[in-house]
């Protein structure tokens, strides 16, 4: 069955992305052949082995690579290595914030780059903060917060911006367990308020079947979706969903899914002519 065209967000079809030239020695073929739809206000994980393209294809998505063939579009605009700041809003593993600016004051930048009017930049960064528990710490500056506290900037800023598609690249990575579920939280109780499309690279089982609504499992590089797996609780959820039978027979069917992809990826890293993608 296809799904209503006007409720796709991302759309991505038959994209290959290979790094320098077929046939040279270090060439990499990093995806191959990827399609996969994403529906407006889902969350969607990309889940697999180190090396396999899941950052690679969320950068296609949002432009910073130009794919080898195939396409990718965002609310029916064609991508095509271009970024769409209006749309799209990264937060990355490592912090982004200007370290010379005080939390509000980086807030201030990604609202002017849009095209916010200035007499909204404070209600909206506040109201972002407010929602992650960093509103009292919005006249620091970020080498004065803790890590988890500047991821939870990072996140409020990607709320914050007028873009409706939120890409995050391993942003919890950093972070210690304990930090690690307390924003996941936070992160399923902002999908239920805003309604964004967000699309997570992680390689944590645990933490895609906690936020996802669907995963996109991967395969050894190069990365093809094996398979998709739905997560039907509704969010926001809270860590008693951890606790429920559901979530360890999820968590299982992924690593079973992907023990064979990372023994294959192992195998790579173990040959003298492999190159990371």
């Amino acid at each position: 069955m296809q799904n209503n065209q006007d409720n796709i967000a991302i759309s991505i079809k038959n994209v290959t992305q290979r790094f320098g030239d077929a046939g040279d020695a270090d060439s990499v073929l990093a995806l191959d052949n990827v399609s996969l739809d994403i529906k407006k206000g889902e969350f969607v994980c990309l889940l697999g082995p180190s090396g396999c393209g899941k950052s690679t294809l969320l950068n296609v998505i949002g432009g910073l690579f130009k794919p080898t063939s195939g396409t990718t579009t965002v609310d029916g605009r064609l991508v095509d290595g271009k970024p769409h700041p209006d749309k799209i809003a990264f937060v990355f593993q490592e912090s982004t914030l200007f370290p010379w600016y005080t939390v509000i004051e980086n807030f201030h930048i990604a609202l002017k780059f849009q095209g916010i009017p200035k007499a909204e930049w404070d209600d909206r960064a506040m109201a972002a903060l407010r929602a992650v528990g960093m509103a009292s710490f919005a006249r620091h500056y970020p080498d004065q917060l803790s890590v988890g506290m500047r991821q939870r900037v990072n996140m409020a800023r990607g709320i914050c911006v007028k873009t409706d598609i939120l890409l995050m690249d391993e942003p919890f990575a950093a972070l210690d367990e304990q930090t690690r579920m307390v924003l996941g939280e936070d992160l399923s109780q902002l999908l239920a308020e805003t309604g964004k499309t967000i699309v997570f690279v992680t390689h944590s089982l645990a933490e895609a079947v906690f936020l996802s609504d669907r995963i996109a499992v991967f395969t050894a590089r190069p990365g093809k979706i094996k398979t998709i797996i739905n997560v039907d609780t509704p969010h926001p959820r809270s860590p008693d969903f951890m606790l429920e039978p559901k979530f360890s027979e999820l968590r299982n069917e992924c690593y079973a899914l992907l023990r064979d992809e990372i023994r294959a990826t192992m195998a790579l890293q173990r040959d003298p002519q492999a190159v990371g993608a």
